[in-house]
């Protein structure tokens, strides 16, 4: 039954990279599957799994073609607006001053918090395996942890106090690029 549930999201996947939507994509695979049983009440199928993705695969391309779905947008580039995904300059100086705010924070805890806390949020390390490396119980490193998280979930929010609400709409509208 797993290997159906994987063959499933393989499928869900591969036609939802090829523009369907999970509608489409339920229809496409439940008539994959139904195919795949109409061809073996005559035929062998050595490999179920490649028949049913090149089904699916070509009843997409049938349903683009009856929906008249053009692979090409008439006009060219020209014709297209285009829209920036990047931030906005002023989004992207605010993100880098939390950034260096974060890590103005980070110097200030103490060592072994720091420590503490970079091993579990930046490498992964699960609080035993912070506790085994540095030689400290299990309930040091939750201490740790939680005077950092708590100190910095403070210091971060001090920099929200201080900067005044941004009444610009603008800010919140992306941006477009004229072509």
């Amino acid at each position: 039954m797993d290997e159906v549930k994987v063959l499933l999201l393989k499928l869900r996947r591969l036609l939802h990279s090829r523009g369907r939507n999970d509608d489409e994509t339920d229809d496409l695979i439940q008539e994959a599957f139904l195919r795949l049983q109409q061809y073996r009440d005559q035929h062998t199928v050595q490999h179920p799994e490649a028949f049913l993705v090149r089904t699916a695969l070509n009843l997409s391309a049938d349903l683009r073609r009856e929906r008249g779905i053009a692979g090409v947008v008439p006009g060219g580039l020209e014709s297209l607006a285009l829209i920036d995904p990047r931030p906005t300059p002023d989004v992207a100086l605010a993100g880098q001053e939390r950034l260096l705010r974060f890590e103005r924070g980070l110097r200030e805890l103490s060592p072994r918090q720091r420590e503490v806390f970079l091993l579990h949020r930046l490498d992964g390390f699960s609080y035993p395996q912070i506790a085994r490396q540095l030689e400290i119980s299990v309930s040091m490193v939750e201490k740790h942890a939680a005077k950092a998280m708590l100190f910095l979930a403070d210091w971060m929010k001090e920099d929200l106090e201080e900067e005044p609400p941004e009444s610009s709409p603008a800010s919140e509208q992306t941006r477009r690029i004229d072509p």
